[in-house]
């Protein structure tokens, strides 16, 4: 018989605790884990966060520590953060706010072999549940990702604490999350594995929730409806690629965001904002190469449920209509490198392919007719049939 062995899959956090107000009911689910605790975040957000987390620490007698991951989750910053860790003796690690804060904090507790705990502040990604950490240079741009071992041991949603962060952060986080079928439909669509059928089709209904709900939510901060999407975007997609593990990867959409953060003029922006674009950056691309009649549909939905809820649409959106031809150039050559996930498409794409698809993402849908199954994977079956 021949033996092999099968990767591990990282799912989900050992425990997830949720609520409205529920960061002052955590302390003894923390003192589980560690009595020593380094919570990292940037200054703003520790200095809104640490007040009301320190009284329920002080209650398990925990002595905290503090260390801002500015200017980002960088190789420089998360030599600071050892520094932080080893004058504090910490044994957990407690990361406080959006995607690259959480993404030092578990970086960091995966490089000291501590325990991590993930509070998310906004629902703009997925990154507290994940077990993966973007590593950005000092500036902002990306520059590689890192599989962890593990997904955080104790994740922390507050429903109190994220309906204080902008609307703008939902509005990302629903972008972010709706990639994951748009990705996952192409990178694992066609697989028999039976986990990653759940993960692709766990990706098609989280699409369908956000489409459905979030019109709603928006309007009602807080409400039932608002609280079943922030689970989508915090939790959910990150079952999706618990689920798949590293066969369901991101494609086309996260590359054009990687490609992007190397634009100077694209660091306002939010993480789920640049994805967003690139999911119909994704689409167009497959119009053009292969003349995909169901990706123009796909992305004439989008358009519009990008218009309702305030997503950029074009590079004019994102405020970077006034770059040159050379830096959106260089954008492109970054998403196409040998190493990025964009080849996972199914046809080779080319920097100036690539470009072409940026700068019409709008363009109407081709008039000639396309075969029916070109891109069934990016319509449900009721879709398709109607």
């Amino acid at each position: 018989m021949t033996s092999y062995t099968l990767p591990s899959l990282m799912v989900a956090p050992a425990q997830v605790i949720r609520g409205s107000g529920i960061l002052t009911q955590v302390g003894a689910a923390i003192a589980r884990l560690g009595q020593r605790p380094l919570l990292v975040g940037g200054d703003q957000t520790l200095s809104l966060v640490h007040p009301q987390l320190q009284l329920e620490l002080e209650s398990q007698s925990l002595q905290s520590a503090q260390v801002s991951y500015h200017p980002d989750c960088s190789e420089a910053t998360l030599a600071v953060m050892h520094q932080a860790a080893t004058a504090h003796a910490a044994d957990v690690i407690i990361g406080i706010g959006g995607g690259k804060a959480l993404d030092a904090a578990k970086l960091l507790g995966y490089q000291r072999q501590l325990p991590v705990v993930t509070i998310p502040t906004s629902a703009a990604t997925c990154a507290a549940w994940t077990a993966l950490s973007n590593v950005y240079s000092d500036q902002g741009a990306f520059l590689y990702d890192v599989g962890l071992p593990r997904c955080p041991d104790l994740l922390i949603l507050d429903y109190d604490l994220v309906k204080t962060a902008p609307r703008r952060t939902l509005v990302a986080g629903i972008g972010d999350a709706i990639a994951k079928w748009y990705e996952a439909s192409v990178s694992s669509g066609h697989s028999q594995q039976t986990l990653m059928i759940a993960a692709v089709q766990q990706a098609r209904v989280l699409r369908d929730i956000l489409l459905q709900k979030s019109i709603a939510a928006l309007e009602s901060p807080g409400g039932e409806t608002w609280q079943e999407v922030v689970d989508a975007t915090v939790l959910l997609a990150g079952v999706i690629g618990g689920l798949g593990g590293a066969q369901c990867r991101t494609v086309a959409a996260h590359a054009v965001h990687n490609g992007l953060t190397h634009l100077p003029d694209s660091h306002e922006l939010l993480h789920g904002e640049k994805v967003a674009f690139g999911i119909l950056v994704q689409l167009r691309l497959e119009e053009l190469v292969q003349g995909n009649q169901l990706a123009a549909t796909a992305r004439q939905q989008l358009l519009k449920f990008y218009s309702e809820i305030g997503l950029p649409q074009t590079l004019e959106d994102l405020r970077l209509s006034k770059i040159s031809i050379a830096e959106l150039h260089h954008a492109a050559e970054v998403a196409c490198n040998p190493n990025s996930d964009i080849h996972r498409l199914p046809f080779p794409v080319d920097p100036s392919q690539l470009m072409a698809a940026m700068v019409s993402t709008t363009a109407p849908p081709p008039l000639r007719p396309a075969a029916p199954t070109a891109l069934i994977s990016h319509m449900s079956t009721s879709e398709v049939s109607e």
